[in-house]
């Protein structure tokens, strides 16, 4: 199985910003910046980890879709990075994971305010493509999505249907 692009609606064909292999359409955190300056829109921009993502809250207005960057499974700098977008920037169009996604992630990511997945796991891909995500039913961080109280500790949160 090849990489695909994943959603919470299915798989997403014929996607614009899917990686093709070697190439991206997507351009770096400094060119979406000269981009913007230069009256450009319709952007799309991968943040790697150890990007500040509010370099981009200028130039909000003009993205298409922020991916973000996920090098390896132990390296959860991109869940900070969706977090700060959604709720401290506003940012409300696309935001993609992309890189080393694993199943395991993708409720957490979901969470964050991470729209879709790009993955090349041949698992990860094949259970998505299924609709079988794990199901997690108590979390203790906030979300992005509203949450339900679970009537048990405070710090507990049902996730939402």
């Amino acid at each position: 199985m090849s990489t695909i692009v994943w959603n919470r609606e299915g798989v997403v064909e014929d996607d614009r910003w899917a990686s093709n292999g070697e190439e991206s359409a997507f351009v770096s955190v400094d060119e979406a910046m000269e981009l913007a300056a230069t009256g450009g829109s319709d952007i799309g921009v991968l943040v790697e980890p150890a990007d500040d993502v509010s370099r981009l809250e200028a130039i909000l207005d003009r993205l298409a879709i922020v991916a973000l960057d996920f090098p390896a499974f132990n390296d959860g700098r991109a869940f900070s990075q969706a977090t700060l977008l959604r709720d401290r920037l506003g940012y409300e169009g696309e935001i993609r994971a992309v890189g080393a996604v694993l199943l395991d992630q993708v409720p957490f990511m979901l969470r964050v305010g991470i729209d879709s997945v790009e993955t090349g796991h041949e698992p990860t891909a094949r259970r998505l493509t299924e609709m079988r995500l794990p199901g997690i039913d108590l979390y203790y961080q906030p979300s992005a999505k509203p949450a339900e109280p679970t009537n048990t500790y405070s710090w507990r949160r049902r996730a939402a249907g």
